[in-house]
């Protein structure tokens, strides 16, 4: 079947995908030679018209949204009844295979991937976009390990009009509980699902589930998550509290934007772990854990359940009886006395030290960052305010070698007099691993972009070129070249195979042999000759060739040259001897037959007569009559029966004259 071109432009391949409102493929854009994948809006969607209005004003905004983690939309279109987007090829795999694959990823891992989507969404909800569908599914981890925000697509701007029907709900163990209540939706919406996602990324599993997604719905809105440290006691309390504080029930509770949560996350990979604390200091002991904000105690959970004895922290409880809820209300009575007559007794020392002492006083941080080391320890030292806390060395791309790259304080943050600044100096670059390009010839891009990826490299489809040798679709050439040496990571670009080039065959009809032959060698052709008799044609001229107008470079053509005309001239036999006569018309090309008769005027032995002259095609057989002579008078004597008979046996087994009673016979004749 002829492959499916879309909007002219777009030819579609094979399928890679398939989600609850379209089907994604493959596809070439034949324009710009490069692979992209293209979504194609399942039927029961594109007939919709509430929905093709929609899909119109997303399918722009979504193409508006420039991020290196948010997938390019490139194009979109109506092609008959279907709705079809063009977008960026991606090559890796989703996030939910990933975690399905290897289980609960490490803390820095974790934060690395939440501050990608961080980044991605900032952009989105800069131009009024919530995605409303932030899961593991919609973030595909590329082969170097950035990832990249998919489906925009479906998402809604935020001061869209086309909201009344066919509402967005993402799939529900992501969704916020104001999602789920179908209230009005912001930013903190994404940030929600988005604290889901690191949740399930640092547990290996979502914290809510349930056997429909009502039933997991309604724990999004009503039950606090498990602290993920009781489920991987790797997950450190920094990134715990992180990931509670996007996960609060209450939209105001949470980071109120995505680059808020980025800048939080930021420090958490600097190891500036005292900002991040009192980032999250606000979390809601719903959860908290082991970060000491909850009434956790005696190995029961702030839901006034227990855990069996024995067991693991699973999830499986068991109801307090009324004996233990007694005891516990008076265990909470007496916590709570002791409480106050700490904070009370705190208060008065405070206040005894800030009446003998004076308000502390605090200075901004100054900006240490791109200046060498021992410029900024000399800064330090000679502020006499702040003091050189721990120095270290870390790679950066961005910073020259020897100067800061990062500091803690951030410059520009209030501290109080004494405050250690650690820095973090440049020692330029990571190094980066060496590999040898694989050769790609004649691979698909799937099998070069396993290829690829074995050896630390990135495949990317260029512009697509002619090849004599290579079957289309199937790459025919690449750069960098094979066995060639590069960097880990790197990209290689390979371009698929259109085919043989097409060209204008030159018409060489009526040419000569050698000026026909070379111009067709030179333009890329294989030349056949064969020769054929034509009557209207001289001798050496082609009057025929097998291909005209185009054909791929290389193609056999056959020409036909005339070898002469297939008449000639019959040649004039009478008169000559019938071995002259016979080797005369053999050489001319004709056939020779003959037969005897007597003549009075020809010489026996000689051509009385010939059945054709003037021009005849060749192989024309010519009948020549040779003369046997004067006819014999009859003896009218009769003769007795004898001699009769022997005269008439005689008579009968005569012979014809022969070649050598020629003279004879001339003699006869004349006399």
């Amino acid at each position: 079947m002829a492959a499916r071109t879309l909007g002219g432009r777009y030819t579609v391949q094979d399928k890679i995908g398939t989600g609850g409102m379209a089907i994604v493929y493959r596809g070439l854009d034949e324009v710009l030679g490069r692979t992209v994948a293209i979504k194609i809006m399942l039927p029961q969607y594109a007939n919709d018209q509430s929905f093709a209005a929609r899909f119109k004003q997303e399918a722009q905004a979504a193409a508006a949204l420039q991020s290196p983690y948010i997938v390019s939309v490139y194009d979109w279109g109506k092609d008959g009844n279907t709705y079809y987007i063009v977008m960026e090829y991606l090559r890796g795999t989703d996030l939910k295979s990933g975690i399905r694959k290897h289980g609960a990823l490490d803390c820095r891992k974790v934060a690395q991937i939440g501050s990608q989507i961080s980044q991605a969404l900032s952009v989105a909800h800069r131009h009024d976009i919530i995605h409303r569908d932030i899961k593991p599914q919609n973030i595909m981890v590329q082969p170097d390990g950035n990832i990249k925000v998919m489906d925009f697509g479906i998402a809604r701007a935020k001061n869209s009009h086309l909201t009344a029907d066919n509402s967005v709900l993402g799939t529900a163990h992501y969704v916020s509980p104001e999602q789920t209540q179908g209230k009005d939706l912001g930013p903190t919406t994404d940030i929600y699902s988005l604290g889901i996602v690191m949740y399930e990324a640092a547990t290996g599993r979502v914290p809510f589930d349930g056997d429909d997604a009502i039933s997991v719905a309604l724990k999004q809105v009503n039950e606090p998550p498990m602290p993920p440290s009781q489920i991987n006691p790797m997950v450190d309390s920094a990134l715990e509290g992180i990931i509670l504080k996007c996960m609060q029930k209450r939209p105001e509770d949470r980071f109120q934007t995505a680059d808020e949560l980025y800048h939080v996350l930021r420090d958490y990979l600097a190891g500036r772990m005292q900002s991040v604390i009192e980032s999250t200091s606000v979390v809601a002991p719903m959860a908290a854990g082991r970060m000491g904000q909850t009434g956790n105690l005696h190995g029961r959970t702030q839901n006034g359940f227990q855990q069996h004895p024995g067991t693991e922290t699973t999830g499986h409880y068991r109801k307090k009886s009324a004996t233990e809820e007694n005891m516990d209300r008076k265990h909470k009575r007496n916590v709570a006395i002791g409480v106050v007559v700490s904070i009370l007794a705190i208060a008065g020392i405070a206040l005894a030290v800030f009446m003998i002492l004076g308000r502390p006083k605090t200075r901004a941080v100054p900006n240490l960052v791109g200046i060498s080391k021992d410029d900024a320890i000399t800064q330090i030292e000679q502020s006499n305010y702040f003091k050189v806390g721990n120095v270290k060395e870390e790679y950066s791309s961005d910073i020259a070698v020897g100067k800061v790259s990062d500091q803690d304080p951030d410059e520009g943050n209030s501290a109080k007099q004494g405050t250690s600044i650690n820095l973090w100096i440049s020692k330029g670059p990571a190094p980066e691993k060496s590999v040898t390009v694989p050769d790609l010839k004649g691979l698909s891009p799937t099998e070069a972009d396993a290829a690829l990826s074995r050896v630390g490299l990135i495949g990317q489809a260029g512009d697509s070129v002619n090849s004599d040798d290579v079957e289309v679709g199937k790459i025919a050439a690449q750069t960098p070249a094979k066995d060639t040496t590069t960097k880990a990571g790197s990209t290689v670009t390979y371009q698929l195979s259109k085919g043989p080039e097409s060209v204008e065959v030159p018409n060489v009809i009526g040419w000569s042999q050698t000026n026909a032959v070379d111009t067709l060698r030179e333009a890329g052709f294989t030349v056949v000759v064969n020769s054929e008799e034509n009557d209207s044609v001289d001798a050496g001229v082609v009057f025929y060739q097998s291909v005209t107008g185009s054909a791929n470079k290389g193609a056999e053509i056959v020409l036909t040259v005339s070898s002469g005309s297939s008449k000639s001239q019959v040649p004039s036999v009478v008169g000559l001897s019938e071995s002259e006569a016979s080797g005369a018309l053999g050489n001319a090309g004709f056939n020779v037959v003959t037969s005897y008769a007597s003549s009075d005027a020809v010489s026996s032995g000689y051509v009385m007569s010939q059945s054709a002259s003037g021009m005849a095609t060749r192989g024309t057989t010519v009948e020549i009559v040779i003369s046997t002579g004067p006819e014999k008078p009859v003896d009218p004597t009769p003769s007795s029966s004898s001699s009769s008979s022997s005269s008439n046996s005689s008579s009968s087994e005569s012979p014809s004259p022969s070649h050598g009673d020629e003279s004879a016979n001339a003699e006869a004749s004349n006399g």
